[in-house]
């Protein structure tokens, strides 16, 4: 499996963006499937996690309620909506698809990851 994150960017506080993830050379209809994130010198941090059919779905405690994750297995592609954007959500986001289907937090869980999409949130 290939994947491919789009849609980062440059906003302001409290702005939004839609993160994008498609997959190739195979579907991931099976995976589970995530979206971590790494600030400069920090480590990769969770952020979402969706099951193989979008029926669980977890949030790193720092971006519920403004983040939301979704999937249409039909295009092979993962979402994730970015709102209430923080300076802090500054970091480069990684999509990634896991051995499994279960949702998972872990990253050792996930075994192909994309190339990273940077998201800059201004004060």
């Amino acid at each position: 499996v290939q994947l491919q994150a789009s849609g980062g960017g440059m906003v302001q506080a409290g702005g939004s963006l839609r993160l994008s993830c498609a997959a190739s050379r195979r579907t991931i209809g099976n995976n589970a499937m995530g979206w971590f994130r790494q600030a400069p010198g920090q480590e990769r941090e969770f952020v979402a996690t969706i099951s193989w059919n979008g029926g669980r779905i977890d949030y790193a405690d720092s971006v519920k309620g403004r983040f939301t994750i979704s999937r249409d297995n039909a295009k092979s592609t993962v979402s994730l909506q970015l709102s209430s954007l923080k300076p802090e959500d500054t970091a480069l986001y990684y999509c990634a698809a896991a051995y499994k289907s279960f949702a998972s937090a872990d990253s050792t869980q996930y075994r192909y990851w994309g190339q990273g999409t940077q998201v800059t949130v201004s004060s």
